[in-house]
């Protein structure tokens, strides 16, 4: 395995919208994000991943680009982003920008031109198609609910858009796309970035003639994910794309790619492939706790299908490719509320949980808050939530499909995205620091308790817990590179494995629960002068490695030998 900077960097993820905001108008900005770097340099990270600043109308949060070289209004300025782009490196912190290339803002240039006129010179920027039968071109669903296509009167054709109305596709087709894409990308990349998330990045390219989704149960729009998810000449785009911009760096890639297997991340991000250096993947974030009727459709999660997901990541990749390493993003719910316990237990399982990511093989991605443990927020009033995907929800639930509000809102209140969108909990003062003025979306109201002040005045806080995790993966390299071990598979409470490099090996047991398993050490690991490396509970001194009755939560780390 080549050693690389950002195998061995720990990246955080910056929602810039509820980060800090330094002018009081309730929405964080860079300034913001550049006053609050000495905390960041305090915690140890190595890279920031930053959300979209670009400038949008924020139909989607800034994930609807209007334009790619200029900074949203709302975030600031050039020169903000350039001085905090030195002040990040200044302190040794590299930036990494978000790219959304499949996709622009419907109020972008290229879609104003497009939708004018049939033979307009940008008409082919985007993936326009005539009616069939009276209705939309195909049957596809869009992520957000409802058709994937938007009828246009002007040239009476519909476009493609795979989320909002407000979100047209781009077409990858086009040579002239890719160049426009590729230049914008240099242009960042020359401004001294260091590299691109890469926003669903494996819906670029489309399968040819667009067919209809199989439609067994006669519904009106269905998934046709097997249609625009890794299709046809995704890797010639990306590795054309790695051949103009990406090879003339050195920087960090991530695509985000839905709807991956581990034989599709080798293919991605495979050491010899010239595509990209990770992926991140959604097995874990997906499928455990999403019954048949998808995300909304909630159900208990099994300790052995996370064991079963998370290793064949670790052995399928070992050695050709690379993980990502992540529970938490803008798009998912807080982990400690979601695979943690986030009363009684929120302090230890938040560690625990840290502590099964951080020691696994990969690049970790902390997402801002969880190294103090924000939860999920429980709003009473749909009124209350902002994010786009929830209102399409309420609308299509509630308001049209008549179902029970509480039930909607009892799932909203678990898997909703706005959940990792609350502001940041700086302190116990009004708004939790955040803002002077009145936040963009209401801040969790436990934030008098959680917040980023108590968790620095209390040394054993989930913050100093992942200070020492960070630091341990800078100085070890058999947490970068060992080889990863799970060991008792079928244990139903305990998530245990092994990292060996070379003749060194560490043992990480994890207790995902409140109840207190027996871990007993299985024969063939060396049980003599065990080293404790880090713990979340205080561990008696006495205490045999071969038999361990756990805690709550309980994670340990030791090396063996």
């Amino acid at each position: 395995m080549k050693r690389a900077w950002w195998k061995e960097a720990v990246v955080y993820q910056i929602y810039p919208r509820s980060f800090m905001d330094s002018n009081g108008d309730g929405i964080g900005d860079l300034k913001g994000i550049t006053s609050k770097l000495d905390y960041l340099k305090q915690l140890g990270v190595d890279v920031v991943w930053l959300s979209p600043v670009y400038k949008s109308p924020n139909d989607d949060n800034g994930y609807d680009i209007s334009d790619y070289r200029t900074i949203m209004d709302e975030f600031g300025t050039m020169e903000d982003f350039d001085e905090m782009l030195e002040a990040m490196h200044a302190r040794g912190i590299k930036l990494v920008m978000d790219l959304v290339a499949n996709h622009t803002s419907d109020e972008h240039p290229w879609f104003i031109e497009s939708r004018k006129s049939k033979d307009n010179p940008y008409r082919d920027y985007y993936i326009w198609r005539p009616g069939k039968d009276g209705a939309e071109p195909n049957n596809w669903l869009s992520y957000f609910g409802g058709s994937a296509w938007q009828y246009d009167e002007t040239t009476g054709e519909y476009y493609l858009h795979l989320f909002s109305k407000r979100q047209p596709d781009l077409n990858w087709e086009n040579p002239k796309v890719r160049d426009e894409i590729y230049d914008m990308m240099t242009f960042w990349l020359d401004k001294g970035i260091d590299g691109f998330r890469m926003d669903v990045i494996n819906a670029i390219s489309k399968v040819e003639g667009l067919p209809d989704a199989p439609n067994p149960n006669g519904e009106k729009y269905v998934w046709g994910g097997q249609y625009f998810l890794n299709g046809p000449k995704v890797h010639d785009y990306l590795q054309e794309m790695h051949e103009r911009v990406l090879s003339k760096y050195d920087i960090m890639t991530v695509g985000e790619t839905g709807g991956v297997t581990t034989q599709d991340a080798l293919l991605y991000a495979g050491e010899e492939r010239r595509e990209l250096n990770m992926v991140f993947q959604f097995e874990h974030t997906e499928k455990l706790d999403s019954g048949p009727g998808g995300k909304w459709d909630i159900r208990p999660w099994k300790l052995t299908d996370l064991k079963a997901i998370m290793s064949r990541w670790q052995y399928d990749l070992h050695g050709k490719a690379w993980n990502s390493l992540y529970l938490n993003n803008h798009d998912q719910p807080r982990s400690v509320s979601r695979w943690g316990d986030d009363k009684r237990y929120r302090v230890e399982s938040a560690k625990m949980l840290a502590t099964f990511l951080h020691m696994q093989q990969g690049t970790p991605f902390i997402y801002q808050g969880e190294e103090i443990g924000m939860t999920n927020v429980q709003f009473d009033s749909i009124e209350d939530y902002r994010d786009v995907e929830i209102h399409n929800l309420w609308q299509d639930r509630v308001v049209r499909g008549g179902q029970d509000p509480d039930v909607v809102m009892r799932a909203i209140h678990a898997k909703g995205r706005d959940n990792a969108r609350t502001p940041m909990q700086w302190d116990d003062s009004e708004n939790a620091g955040f803002t002077t003025g009145t936040p963009w979306i209401k801040v969790n109201p436990n934030y008098k308790e959680i917040n980023v002040k108590n968790a620095l005045a209390d040394p054993q806080s989930i913050f100093y817990y992942y200070q020492s995790l960070i630091r341990l993966r800078h100085e070890h390299p058999v947490v970068v590179y060992g080889r990863y071990d799970l060991i008792l598979e079928d244990h139903p409470e305990i998530y245990a494995f092994t990292r060996t490099l070379g003749d060194e090996c560490w043992l990480v047991i994890n207790n995902f629960f409140s109840g207190t398993p027996v871990f007993e050490l299985p024969d063939h690991l060396p049980s003599e002068a065990p080293q404790l490396m880090i713990s979340n509970y205080e561990v008696p001194e006495n205490d045999d490695i071969r038999r361990i009755q756990l805690r709550p939560y309980e994670s340990r780390v030791y090396r063996l030998s």
